[in-house]
């Protein structure tokens, strides 16, 4: 999958990842990188646009909070609003998974 393709999902990929734990922003571009392939490579410039609109729409909150070492940073954390859209972007996500695989296995 081209790197355009996989960016169309970033508020899935993003859900997704604080679903699991609460993250800073470079926390949340480390670990796609550090988990996956270059397909879900994020620039800052991609990740905190949809940081914003999830916290604008109550998807997640922040919050500042100091890392074992270092300065304090902002975390993300999901709230419920967050855990239901996730699920409805997981709903979306598997519908297209699943007409992709049709077309594909047509022959």
């Amino acid at each position: 999958m081209g790197r355009k393709q996989g960016m169309e999902h970033t508020t899935l990929v993003v859900l997704s990842l604080l679903k699991r734990e609460d993250m800073y922003g470079y926390q949340m571009i480390a670990e796609l990188e550090k988990r996956f392939d270059p397909t879900f490579s994020m620039k800052e410039g991609t990740l905190y646009p949809v940081l914003k609109a999830l916290e604008n729409s109550g998807a997640v909150r922040s919050y500042l909070g100091k890392p074992t070492a270092g300065r304090e940073r902002k975390y993300y954390h999901i709230t419920e609003r967050g855990l239901r859209q996730l699920q409805e972007e997981e709903r979306q996500w598997r519908s297209y998974e699943r007409s992709i695989n049709a077309v594909l296995n047509m022959g």
